[in-house]
């Protein structure tokens, strides 16, 4: 793991953001898709070739590029309820109740959230009605060796607390045609009520815009990898999106007191979902720098994931160490990362001055891993920097509010004539003359 010194150093090199558009596709992907499109083409004009496609062809274009990227044959888009029912047969009663756990206890803060959330109102004939949306589409990633039951939990819930009245789930199913049985229990768990087999862009197509077999949704929502997010970035307008989330991000802030073991850990834990994940640690101490680096040397070998890990430290991760702890949270705070741990010894103390992150896991009993999958809020939270000024999916992200308007006479004379007098001061004589009519009823009838 290299090693960085100084602030400026790292600014230039590791935490430099490369615009999501730019990123340069692995080889092997980009050899397989010049295969498809003909030519190496560029990421930005393959999501808009497959969306097009879908929106012209519908069920024919899914089905084709599921084939194309998934190698699946799939005749019928829709998962059954007599799949999901088959599906708890093969997840162990353990993981079921893992799951359900988790739900409840993503539930019960959004259900929290939603106590707290904007409320209908109104006040002298002014306020605002707050309504869930009707339709959402949930895209629920999958990765090579991994399958994301918990992604479901943490997209579908927030919805459903928030009053949604129908969730469509789009996720890719495997070689065979089949959805994981694992996210399969857990959209049932979570209240999905329709699932569609079919990922990547062609999905987000699918969603936004509609096909024989899926129907279209108000908002798409929920990370994915580069095709989703490029896609659901181009669908935007047509349909609304909570955000475009690009690879998984970690900031790891550690004074001398820290265990190197578990830095180590914490940065692979993030290391190994993508081989463009960043996993970052800034730090006062190079001890501390140098264990980390060979501990996590020690640990790759062990992972499952070794190989994705690897090229993600290798490729976005690293250490830098820094004067002073101070310095250590306003570079973290610049970067605005998705998750930012404090393993320092006065953890609270340091979060009231970090200005940007999407989550902060304080100290040594609240790793990041525990957001991941059961401490309540959503796991799908702002990457790329937009932590400077987005949100992690909440309650909020699922409702809408109409203003209301339903004045006596008494308020319309008191604001018509300011209204009156602005539309004149616009040029805008019939907006003036619609007000005037009404504050001398009498010139309504000339």
């Amino acid at each position: 793991m290299r090693i960085i010194r100084g602030a400026e150093e790292a600014r230039r090199t590791i935490l430099k953001r490369q615009p999501l558009a730019e990123t340069e596709l692995p080889a092997h992907i980009r050899e397989k898709n010049a295969a498809l499109f003909g030519e190496d083409l560029p990421l930005e004009q393959q999501v808009r070739r497959i969306l097009k496609d879908v929106r012209a062809e519908g069920d024919a274009a899914l089905r084709r590029y599921t084939k194309a990227f998934s190698g699946a044959d799939v005749d019928a888009l829709e998962v059954t309820r007599a799949e999901i029912e088959a599906a708890y047969e093969h997840v162990s009663p353990e993981i079921v109740e893992a799951l359900q756990e988790a739900a409840d206890r993503v539930r019960t803060y959004h259900e929290r959230q939603r106590e707290h959330s904007s409320q209908s109102f109104s006040y002298e004939g002014i306020g605002m009605v707050v309504r869930p949306l009707q339709r959402v589409g949930l895209y629920a990633p999958t990765s090579p060796g991994a399958i994301y039951p918990s992604s479901v939990l943490m997209t579908a819930i927030p919805a459903k607390v928030a009053g949604v009245e129908e969730l469509v789930m789009m996720s890719p199913a495997d070689a065979d045609g089949a959805m994981s049985p694992l996210k399969l229990v857990a959209a049932d768990i979570a209240g999905v009520d329709r699932v569609f087999k079919a990922g990547g862009a062609e999905a987000i197509g699918a969603m936004a815009y509609g096909t024989e077999s899926v129907p279209r949704v108000d908002k798409i929502v929920g990370p994915g990898g580069l095709f989703a997010t490029v896609a659901k970035r181009e669908v935007f307008g047509d349909v609304g999106i909570d955000a475009l989330h690009g690879p998984t991000e970690t900031v790891v802030i550690a004074d001398e007191h820290a265990n190197p073991i578990l830095v180590a850990a914490d940065l692979l834990a993030q290391a190994e979902h993508d081989e463009l994940a960043t996993s970052i640690l800034l730090t006062t101490s190079m001890k501390l720098a140098t264990a980390v680096s060979a501990e996590v040397e020690k640990q790759l070998a062990t992972l499952e994931r070794g190989a994705i890990a690897r090229a993600a430290i290798e490729g976005r991760g690293g250490a830098v160490v820094v004067d002073t702890i101070e310095e250590a949270a306003a570079l973290g705070s610049e970067f605005a990362p998705e998750h930012m741990c404090l393993l320092v010894q006065d953890a609270p103390a340091l979060a009231k001055t970090i200005k940007n992150a999407g989550g902060l896991f304080m100290g040594d009993e609240s790793p990041e891993v525990l957001g991941d999958y059961a401490a309540g809020p959503s796991h799908v939270m702002p990457t790329g920097g937009a932590a400077r000024y987005a949100s992690p999916l909440g309650v909020q992200d699922f409702l809408k509010i109409t203003s209301l308007i339903d004045v006596d006479g008494a308020a319309l004379q008191s604001a018509g004539k300011a209204a009156a007098i602005i539309a004149r001061a616009e040029g805008l004589t019939g907006h003036a003359r619609s007000m005037e009519l009404r504050l001398k009823p009498d010139a309504s009838s000339s």
